[in-house]
């Protein structure tokens, strides 16, 4: 699965939204652990599909054209969650610096 710029726009803003402007209850599901869990499913996915087209490549299934996008798909995956993994570590110690 992979995730589009429009994508986690449309995410953010039904985050951001409150649970009755997004369509949800709070208890639903909808909250924003379910989005980073369906996000890091995504992430994941998308590796495992770039290490399928570099298997079928090697087995000669596969044109080179596909795998060069999977493994980059996946490449710019990898980057975007590090670069969130990044920010949240970042905000986390921001916070515990705040004075009381």
């Amino acid at each position: 699965m992979t995730i589009t710029p429009s994508q986690a726009i449309d995410a953010y803003a039904r985050t951001a939204a409150t649970p009755a402007e997004a369509g949800g209850t709070e208890g639903a599901g909808t909250g924003f652990s379910d989005l980073l869990s369906r996000a890091i499913e995504g992430a994941v996915e998308a590796g495992r599909a770039g290490e399928h087209a570099t298997v079928q490549a090697a087995a000669g299934g596969a044109a080179l054209n596909d795998v060069v996008m999977a493994v980059n798909n996946a490449e710019i995956t990898l980057q975007t969650v590090v670069a969130v993994r990044d920010r949240v570590i970042q905000a986390y110690q921001d916070i515990i610096r705040m004075p009381i």
